[in-house]
């Protein structure tokens, strides 16, 4: 029998008002195209590194690992605003609300995670920069609407307000029929 393996993710998570803002957001675009797989409200967050099928042994090591780089860092206040699409407009593929202030200091705190992280095998470097975003929801292929797609302009102008970050979340995700289900593995407080 194989060893026990864990989807995991390195996470920050937001507050219950923020969650609020974020969820009307994405409640806004769902009613315009309910074709698209939109995010559970519990579900989202901003994924920091997706580090995919770890030995379940070696998220101790990759716990720690977060917890030292964590306490080197100061707690952040990111500010959510503005709403996009990867790869583009033309062909979304993932829906995002954006990070604005704080996106410097993420991104940074991105990088110093990076590095332990290779060392221990646990994490592969993705081909694309880092871009700090709370997914919405991800198209399945094909067109999007005109009517989400002009919304999407509009609600560039979108604010979801400030939120605090004094942990950085070790999570694991199980995968289910009825989606992915979230689990935290370890909260490493920012700062010591």
């Amino acid at each position: 029998m194989g060893r026990l393996r864990l989807r995991t993710f390195i996470a920050v998570l937001l507050d219950d008002a923020v969650r609020r803002r974020v969820t009307a957001l994405r409640d806004e675009l769902a009613s315009l195209a309910p074709d698209i797989k939109w995010v559970e409200p519990e579900n989202l967050h901003v994924t920091m590194l997706f580090l995919g099928e770890v030995d379940a042994l070696e998220v101790v090591d990759v716990c720690r690992a977060v917890r030292e780089v964590c306490g080197q860092h100061p707690p952040l206040e990111l500010t959510l605003a503005g709403v996009g699409c990867f790869p583009n407009e033309r062909r979304p593929k993932v829906f995002w609300a954006g990070i604005d202030q704080g996106r410097e200091a993420l991104i940074a705190l991105h990088h110093a995670l990076e590095a332990p992280l290779l060392r221990l095998g646990a994490y592969r470097r993705e081909e694309r920069e880092f871009t700090p975003h709370v997914t919405l929801g991800r198209a399945r292929g094909g067109e999007i609407p005109e009517s989400l797609r002009q919304h999407l302009k509009r609600a560039g102008q979108w604010r979801g307000g400030r939120l605090e970050v004094d942990a950085i979340h070790v999570m694991s995700s199980e995968l289910t029929p009825q989606g992915p289900r979230y689990s935290v593995v370890s909260r490493e407080t920012l700062g010591g």
